[in-house]
């Protein structure tokens, strides 16, 4: 049927082979060879994910949970008790919880960036899904049309086959 990419191009992309894009000309090799194009991408993300990358996003993960906020509001109330009822006069972080104020900020300045690191990540995660996404659906688009374009030349032949039939009779 087709032969090469040109070919391909021109009848169902309706453009030149020079005009298209490496991810089009993969869409057009893989219908010509007859071979599938889905991947796993979440493999391929954590293949080149680095120590700081998977930290970063077990920390986003840990902080972005209600066990974190439930356990980091235990911490606080347990730290407010301590100080104000227990401790009284010995309390080592009076009423107006001076160092409590400067750990929590301590907490935000540094999970702050290493959440949005990984949200950074994730964002370059959905546009290599985004990317597959299209090239799967590229890819069954043209199966789908050359499907219809076989279907359609067996009608044909089907026509041809009964008119040359009925002619002979």
């Amino acid at each position: 049927m087709y032969k090469t990419i040109d070919d391909l191009a021109n009848r169902w992309l309706k453009r030149r082979p020079d005009g298209l894009s490496p991810l089009e000309n993969r869409v057009l090799q893989s219908t010509l060879e007859r071979t599938t194009i889905s991947r796993d991408t979440n493999k391929a993300v954590a293949f080149h994910q680095t120590f700081g990358d998977r930290l970063a996003d077990t920390i986003a993960r840990i902080g972005g949970s209600w066990s974190f906020i439930l356990g980091f509001l235990a911490f606080l109330v347990l730290w407010t008790v301590g100080n104000v009822w227990l401790l009284t006069r010995d309390a080592f972080d009076p009423y107006p919880f001076i160092f409590l104020n400067l750990v929590l900020s301590m907490v935000a300045a540094l999970q702050a960036p290493v959440i949005m690191m990984a949200q950074n990540r994730q964002t370059e995660r959905d546009r290599i899904d985004a990317a597959h996404d299209y090239e799967v659906n590229l890819k069954a688009e043209i199966e789908i049309m050359a499907l219809h374009e076989k279907l359609d030349e067996l009608r044909h032949s089907q026509i041809i086959g009964m008119r040359d039939e009925i002619v002979r009779l």
